[in-house]
Order: C-alpha cells, then sequence, then structure tokens
C-alpha cells in the first residue's frame, strides 16, 4: 500500500450520481475503484459515460482513517470502497 496525496479525483456521469451518493464509490465489476492524480484525467474518464461530474476524494484522510490505496503502473490510484464522507462533487 502507498500514501496517497490529499485529494485524488473521480470521474464519472451524471446519472451515477445519486446512486453514488446512497453507497459511495464501490467497485462493483472492476477490481478497484480507479481515482486520478489530477482534474483533466478524471475528466478524461468521465466524459466517455455522459455528462460529466467529477468528484474530489479526500484521500490523505481515508489513509490515515485505514483505508489502503496502491498506484498503477499507468498512474491510477486504486482502492476498495470510498464511502460517501470522504468525496464531494468538485464545484466548477
Amino acid at each position: 500500500a502507498q500514501e496517497p496525496p490529499e485529494m485524488l479525483y473521480h470521474g464519472t456521469a451524471e446519472q451515477h450520481i445519486e446512486s453514488i451518493f446512497k453507497t459511495g464509490l464501490e467497485k462493483r465489476q472492476r477490481q478497484h475503484v480507479h481515482l486520478s492524480a489530477d482534474t483533466q484525467t478524471a475528466t478524461k474518464v468521465g466524459q466517455r459515460h455522459g455528462k460529466l461530474v467529477i468528484l474530489t476524494v479526500k484521500a490523505l484522510q481515508m489513509h490515515h482513517d485505514g483505508f489502503e490505496f496502491f498506484i498503477s503502473d499507468n498512474g491510477v490510484w486504486l482502492t476498495d470502497h470510498v464511502p460517501t464522507k470522504y468525496f464531494q462533487i468538485l464545484e466548477k
């Protein structure tokens, strides 16, 4: 496991927001929740699925609270679940 930066970002589509705020960010059929170190990457990912929403994730706080983070070879941050208290919508 690695220590993440203070903030990470997750790009998603507006139609997923309601369920994300009910359950948190879940890995679903993937092995991990994917998080980006910058908003540009999160934008590219989120735009593929509809009207873009970017979430800011308090990654360092999560890490201090016992959540594990990993970084993949291509620079994507990975974790198992992001509870709702750790993220908010990035105001444009």
